[in-house]
């Protein structure tokens, strides 16, 4: 029996789909070299923007065309898609799917592949490493937290053996995944002490926001373990927010040099009155200082994002903003995208998608030309990610 992974979306979707397919080969299955060739095809949804889920959509029209000629094959849809209409617990949702998408034989809750088989990786020297799930920060455009839910993160301990074994096996390179990483073990030491390896207790680091020392990480002990781990040559993590950012963690990358100097900071817009409407805490004069901050500690590191264009009322010149904060920065690389609509979130229920698309696009086309364009140009745009 053979089976045929369709991965959209981000890294976190990547690693899952490494999950499902660990699982499918311990019970003695194999990979399909197409997708005509399966028994079983999974398809592994992203909705963070509708591109994403119409290329889903479109796969699942073609499939169900082949099974209603005679075509034998499971499908199953996984990710986010289902995560949504799992977590809608007026059964709305699912119920919409199940109408709309027939031929679909299972629609499958991610967590339900568990960690028991570690990730079938196909890079032998590179490897994606999952520390938590889902997100608490309800950004106003996002629909993660409603498709993932909110953040659960893995045992520390858990983690770094998985990194030893990892680096024991061949790997070099490891990229830790999360949804917002810096928050990595928020939820861990609500209700107990964390320790070590040694037995020892480990002390949270206590971020300062909105003016309080509230948002308790693990992360800059987690990432600094990892780094330490022999014959790693190379680690980095996404993604991480720019309000719980760390003097810890700047001290933990600036102390290892094996720790990437590409970070990725999302910056999403550089206007102060759309950075509140996202409902993402910190201003573009706070994420400067951030930025300063971390290059002071840290002379050789380089910075990508993300950016949103064409947000609910953003106006010309609060897009203009946006181009005079990256111009001030330096991007190395921009995940630009034009604002999706998304289902369920406050931006949908609210705001309204306001923008015209070709003033949309326009803001994209300027903003990849100063930042990406450019440095493709010049010979210093990053090749990884």
């Amino acid at each position: 029996m053979k089976y045929y992974l369709s991965v959209f979306g981000c890294a976190a979707n990547t690693a899952e789909s490494e999950r499902i397919a660990a699982s499918y080969v311990s019970r003695g299955w194999s990979a399909a070299d197409t997708i005509a060739d399966a028994d079983d095809v999974i398809i592994v949804t992203c909705m963070i923007r509708q591109s994403a889920e119409d290329r889903a959509t479109g796969l699942l029209r073609n499939l169900g065309i082949e099974k209603a000629a005679g075509r034998k094959v499971k499908i199953i849809v996984t990710g986010c898609m289902t995560g949504l209409a799992i977590r809608d617990t007026s059964g709305k949702i699912m119920a919409g799917y199940i109408k709309k998408y027939p031929m679909v034989d299972e629609f499958l809750a991610i967590e339900e592949v568990g960690f028991t088989n570690a990730q079938l990786r196909s890079d032998p020297k590179h490897a994606l490493v999952l520390i938590s799930n889902g997100c608490n920060n309800f950004c106003s455009y996002c629909v993660v937290p409603f498709a993932r839910g909110l953040e659960v993160s893995r045992p520390m301990e858990e983690i770094i053996k998985e990194c030893e074994d990892l680096v024991r096996d061949g790997v070099t390179s490891i990229t830790l995944v999360g949804q917002n990483v810096n928050s990595y073990g928020s939820d861990l030491v609500k209700n107990k002490k964390v320790k070590d390896k040694n037995g020892k207790v480990i002390d949270p680091v206590f971020v300062k926001h909105l003016g309080k020392m509230r948002i308790p990480t693990l992360f800059p002990h987690l990432l600094s373990a990892i780094a330490a781990i022999s014959a790693t040559t190379s680690i980095d993590f996404i993604s991480s927010n720019p309000w719980d950012f760390s003097d810890e963690l700047i001290g933990v990358i600036a102390k290892h040099k094996n720790i990437k100097r590409l970070i990725h900071l999302p910056v999403q817009s550089g206007d102060g009155t759309v950075l509140k409407r996202m409902n993402r805490w910190y201003t573009p004069a706070g994420y400067l200082r951030l930025v300063g901050k971390i290059r002071k500690q840290i002379p050789d590191v380089q910075f990508s994002t993300d950016i949103i264009v064409g947000f609910p009322g953003e106006t010309v010149k609060q897009f203009e903003n946006t181009v005079t904060l990256c111009q001030t920065v330096g991007f190395a690389k921009a995940y630009i995208s034009i604002y999706s609509d998304r289902p369920s979130t406050f931006a949908h229920n609210k705001l309204g998608d306001t923008i015209p698309y070709a003033e949309k696009k326009r803001r994209w086309e300027k903003l990849d030309e100063i930042i990406n364009k450019t440095n493709i140009r010049k010979g210093t745009y990053p090749l990884y990610e």
